[in-house]
């Protein structure tokens, strides 16, 4: 095993829930031996992950609650990591949320959640730590889009929007964090086996699976396994890329 992760510090948003893609990164890559940053909204869901964290694979991890789509919580986030840590070598910027409707219903509280979230949350987070990760020698972030960003789906105006966006601040950010050796670049799953899918109904279950030529949803260590490259030494010459992780969903569209 390499000993590339021992030395560097990553920071994952919408990492508390023990089901979703943020802690299957931190897992992929705590067992490696990075230090672990676990920021979400939930402060109780929050200790209890960074202590499971800890008590699993034997790291340095510290949990921060915080609402990306507030800049002085981000900032406020990001000096505890520089009081704990010194420096940030990673960040992925997974956290996110869904409220779909059709966009004919659907209220503008909803559009501007989403937005707030999945898109200034990302600009916000990115911009808070970039002074740490553009002093780190392996500096890397990683967005987590959608394939919804890409092709646009039904009742989804406001989440398409947003993981679309995410897409073109990727591109932005890559280019202007470059003359550093900064790499910054964005994962677009498509159905992910977590919580609120088990909730779908077994039919509805099965026609997303149909869906998809693979004819299986991705599980969050399928994605973390691709967030995991992206930070790793194979992706020091990759930067401002999209990629899906989708099972072939998108072919075609």
């Amino acid at each position: 095993m390499s000993d590339y992760f021992k030395d560097k510090v990553a920071l994952v948003t919408g990492s508390a829930s023990p089901r979703g893609l943020g802690r299957a990164v931190i897992n992929r890559i705590a067992k490696e031996g990075c230090s672990i940053v676990i920021l979400d909204l939930n402060e109780e869901a929050v200790k209890k992950a960074v202590e499971e964290v800890k008590n699993t694979y034997n790291v340095k991890a510290l949990g921060i609650a915080c609402n990306v789509s507030k800049e002085d919580d981000c900032i406020q986030a990001i000096t505890k990591i520089k009081s704990e840590f010194g420096k940030l070598d990673f960040l992925v910027n997974n956290a996110g949320v869904l409220r779909d409707n059709l966009l004919m219903r659907m209220s503008e509280a909803d559009w501007d959640l989403v937005m707030d979230v999945n898109l200034k949350g990302v600009f916000l987070m990115t911009k808070a730590s970039s002074k740490l990760i553009l002093k780190s020698p392996s500096g890397r972030v990683v967005n987590i889009s959608s394939v919804s960003g890409l092709v646009g789906q039904a009742a989804q105006a406001n989440y398409s929007s947003s993981k679309a966006g995410v897409i073109a601040l990727t591109k932005v950010s890559a280019r202007e964090f470059s003359g550093r050796g900064v790499t910054v670049n964005a994962v677009c799953p498509g159905f992910i086996q977590t919580d609120m899918t088990d909730a779908l109904p077994e039919d509805i279950r099965k026609k997303l699976s149909e869906m998809i030529p693979l004819k299986k949803l991705a599980t969050p260590d399928d994605i973390a396994g691709t967030v995991k490259f992206y930070l790793s030494e194979d992706g020091a010459y990759i930067t401002g890329t999209v990629l899906r992780v989708d099972g072939g969903a998108a072919i075609g569209m």
